[in-house]
């Protein structure tokens, strides 16, 4: 047997006020017991307490002195349930009064057992108790198996002292503890498979929360992100796709950070569908392709008469974007002096019209995107780290294209079924076409691929587009000219570029090529300490090649030259007059 648990329940105020049992009819006494102690079992209390009230009921209905319900637990164990008589004895030196050996023949049996005198049985003898310490009175047991559905679930039992009257009674006193002791034991059966029931349902109830509560940590999991205009199954862009639609469900500002035509508005505009804001307008303002007077003026607008040509009211960009969202591509590209004018609007969400003394307030989500490494240009005074710090809540860097070789031919695909539509053709690519393409580098990503394919399209000259359609087999792919610097340091040709370009691309980030181990970024003009061309460490060019592969890389843009060759674009105009280089007008 296991450790005997002892836990009594004492409200013998319940027997208290019953009349002696003399003073009762005999016929009466079972009905009337069966009846209360239905009304008992019944109640809505705890199986505990009712099982205390049974115990201490039965005194008014049997002659006794002590009475005990003994408890299986559903590992098998004894449990006291419930005592009565003992209630005048100290808790701490409390003992059950049936032994061990007696509650064990009962269960055993399963039939009642009756003792006349305790002091001559064997079962008593190990811890026998009289009435009072040292009395030797003869004491008569009863006890009774408490059962249901053919299941032993422990004993009913009482001890009075033996007279020769209550002898007589030991029948009939029998017959009424087995009633009441099926009727315990019906009642703590219904009570054991409630709780069983109850159980089960919290821990389904449990596991169905548990199981939403992961739907929920990991949507990705079972919903995959889908947005239109975005294109690709690659890991790279799913992890992009998953943190834009985190991203979107609040207000934080977004970053948007990657090469040049890796699709920086269409993520803009993807975050701006999938938010709150969906509803509102989705605003968007290329920074690089005005200047910043007209900069000003197209972000916070203007009063009627502020500057020449100010002929009417207009509402800037902010206002417009009220409630929704606002893009500010090439965000790198502004100068210092109006990025001033910016923070100010971000930290305080308010602004004021040129020319205009009202302060306006907006509510905006703000979404900036470059292709500039900020913290060099913080470090080198370029950009304001506050303002760096304001926009840089939350990054996502775009993955070029390079980095997404499965889903080329998706967007390939994709880009000729768009062309047959505007064009009302029904062209399709050999599979050894596909092939060709889906090795090229594309230093310009998704726009020079789309280029590419609109171009080979074009001049098809049959339904299935060939590998000699391509350009790059012709040796007619211009825009491998813009990399040819790189080609020669890997002695390749201008269709080897295109074809199986493996030049890096002018990308501030730093770039990748192809075969390198992960991580491992290649700058794009790695130069040494003692190089000629490193301007920014106090050295000078005097490479024009390599000033006119800088310059060509960067559309002849003096700015972007300078990102490149790590120089402010006054060294660079200064180069290429000490040079003498033209520069080239598109």
């Amino acid at each position: 047997m296991g450790q005997v648990m002892r836990d009594r329940v004492h409200e013998v105020g319940l027997g208290d006020a019953r009349p002696p049992i003399k003073a009762m009819h005999g016929a009466n006494i079972p009905l009337r017991g069966l009846y209360e102690i239905s009304e008992i079992l019944t109640a809505p209390t705890r199986l505990q307490i009712t099982l205390g009230n049974v115990v201490n009921i039965l005194s008014s209905f049997v002659q006794m002195r002590h009475g005990e319900m003994v408890i299986k637990e559903a590992a098998g164990e004894l449990e006291i349930a419930a005592t009565a008589g003992n209630k005048h004895a100290p808790q701490s030196d409390w003992r059950r009064f049936t032994p061990q050996a007696v509650v064990d023949r009962i269960c055993a049996t399963g039939r009642p057992l009756v003792i006349h005198d305790v002091s001559k049985s064997e079962l008593f003898q190990a811890d026998l108790q009289t009435a009072s310490g040292g009395a030797t009175m003869p004491v008569t047991f009863i006890g009774v198996p408490i059962e249901a559905e053919d299941e032993i679930l422990g004993t009913l039992s009482i001890d009075r002292i033996r007279d020769g009257a209550a002898s007589v009674h030991c029948d009939e006193d029998v017959s009424l503890l087995t009633m009441v002791a099926n009727l315990v034991g019906r009642t703590i059966r219904l009570h054991r498979i409630l709780s069983t029931d109850r159980q089960r349902l919290f821990e389904e109830e449990g596991r169905a929360e548990n199981s939403r509560d992961e739907k929920e940590a990991r949507p990705a999991r079972h919903s995959p992100v889908k947005i239109d205009g975005i294109i690709g199954e690659s890991p790279a862009l799913k992890q992009v796709l998953e943190t834009a639609a985190v991203v979107a469900r609040t207000n934080s500002t977004v970053l948007l950070r990657g090469e040049s035509g890796t699709g920086k508005e269409f993520f803009a505009q993807a975050i701006h569908k999938l938010s709150p804001r969906s509803k509102k307008a989705f605003v968007k303002l290329n920074c690089a392709a005005l200047p910043e007077s007209v900069l000003e003026s197209e972000l916070f607008g203007h009063e009627k008469g502020a500057f020449t040509g100010a002929v009417a009211q207009r509402a800037g960009r902010f206002e417009l974007a009220n409630g929704g969202t606002l893009l500010l591509d090439e965000i790198g590209e502004i100068s210092p002096a109006f990025q001033a004018k910016l923070l100010r609007v971000l930290q305080e969400g308010e602004l004021e019209r040129v020319g205009g003394t009202r302060t306006l307030t907006v509510d905006v989500r703000l979404i900036c995107a470059t292709n500039k490494d900020l913290e060099t240009a913080v470090v080198n005074g370029e950009f304001r780290a506050d303002l760096y710090y304001r926009i840089n809540v939350v990054p996502i860097m775009l993955p070029p294209l390079r980095e997404r070789p499965g889903d080329i031919p998706r967007l390939a695909k994709a880009f000729l079924d768009r062309f047959n539509s505007e064009n009302d053709r029904e062209l399709a690519f050999a599979p050894s076409a596909l092939d060709l393409i889906s090795q090229c580098y594309f230093p310009g990503n998704v726009r020079e691929l789309e280029n590419c394919v609109r171009r080979t399209a074009t001049l098809a000259r049959s339904s299935t587009i060939a590998t000699s359609d391509f350009a790059c087999q012709n040796s007619q792919c211009l825009s491998s000219l813009l990399w040819k610097g790189a080609d020669r340091a890997n002695n390749g040709n201008a269709s080897d570029e295109f074809g199986r370009n493996r030049m890096p691309v002018g990308s501030p980030l730093g770039a990748k090529r192809i075969g390198a181990s992960e991580g491992a970024a290649v700058p794009v003009n790695a130069r040494g300490p003692s190089d000629p061309a490193s301007g920014a460490t106090g050295m000078r060019v005097t490479d024009g090649d390599r000033l006119i592969d800088a310059m060509q890389k960067a559309g002849w843009v003096q700015a972007k030259a300078g990102r490149i060759l790590g120089l402010t674009p006054r060294q660079v105009g200064y180069a290429l007059r000490r040079h003498g280089i033209e520069v080239k007008k598109f």
